[in-house]
């Protein structure tokens, strides 16, 4: 098992601290872990996502359902976080993505453009900013290149800076795929290197071996796999995603070997949203009685 690093271990200016201290010790279980909720998806993957809950077409409604959920903060767009975030500002720790793509082109060579600044973030009253940077891609010279900007733009106005660390295209597809055991550990490595605060992966599959390099193309268990990637993160805090909507035991069984791995939390967004009100707060609940078995 890998330790969490406290906030105290990860080299960050006092603006920086300030913000994660408020997150991760104000909000949610207030021990030290972290369980936010992501709006982000009406960008990324269109309205298609609301449907099995149209109730979640509504931002308003995703809002009221972090601060009933009682999440360490809600990740969402500018255009979300400048007409729906105020009615909730001070409640609810605010994560602005400033970047983001639509599902139409293929990921071949995706990139996720910047649309939104740091300085839109602290005028927002945002605690974070998110990036997500797609490792791997033919295109990752100008992913790298705005990424520079964000990151220089973080550390100087103490904003933390979580990655969604996503690798894509053609040639991840070729080594296993994206959720493979090799792409989940080297975007998490890419991520620690490239100066995140905390990088937010998907959970490896081990399984997914196809192409891949001759030392990850053995049997591992998903829990090594895990322990693995956040040993890769080293003093970047790692959150797990939910990803795609899954069974209640699949997703808890995840989140306990990210915590047991010595992950800091979970990002789970269509898992929760996905379903009714009282059934999203049940869930929550049960995500939340893993997250208090781990304090820091």
């Amino acid at each position: 098992m890998t330790t969490r690093p406290p906030i105290t271990q990860l080299g960050l200016d006092t603006g920086k601290k300030a913000r994660l201290h408020r997150i991760l010790f104000e909000h949610g279980l207030r021990n030290g872990t972290a369980l936010f909720l992501p709006y982000d998806q009406g960008l990324e993957h269109g309205p298609r996502d609301f449907f099995a809950n149209p109730a979640a077409t509504d931002p308003s409604y995703i809002m009221r359902l972090a601060r009933e959920g009682e999440f360490n903060g809600i990740a969402i767009q500018i255009g979300l976080a400048e007409k729906f975030y105020w009615d909730y500002a001070g409640e609810i720790p605010l994560i602005l993505k400033l970047n983001g793509k639509t599902d139409i082109p293929s990921d071949a060579e995706a990139l996720s453009p910047v649309h939104a600044t740091v300085e839109d973030a602290v005028r927002l009253g945002a605690d974070a900013v998110g990036y997500t940077l797609y490792v791997g891609t033919p295109v990752q010279d100008r992913d790298f290149a705005q990424y520079r900007v964000i990151r220089a733009d973080a550390q100087r106005l103490g904003m933390p800076l979580i990655v969604w660390a996503y690798p894509r295209g053609s040639a991840i597809e070729a080594k296993g795929g994206k959720d493979s055991f090799y792409a989940v550990d080297y975007a998490a490595r890419a991520a620690s290197e490239l100066g995140a605060d905390v990088v937010k992966v998907n959970f490896p599959h081990p399984e997914q071996r196809t192409g891949v390099k001759p030392e990850y193309d053995v049997d591992v268990a998903s829990q090594a796999a895990i322990d693995a990637v956040v040993r890769s993160a080293g003093r970047t805090l790692v959150l797990v995603s939910g990803g795609t909507r899954a069974g209640d035991d699949a997703m808890l069984d995840k989140a306990r070997q990210t915590m047991d791995a010595g992950g800091t939390g979970l990002i789970f967004g269509r898992n929760v949203w996905q379903r009714g009100h009282d059934e999203s707060l049940r869930f929550v609940d049960r995500l939340k009685d893993v997250l208090a078995k781990y304090p820091s």
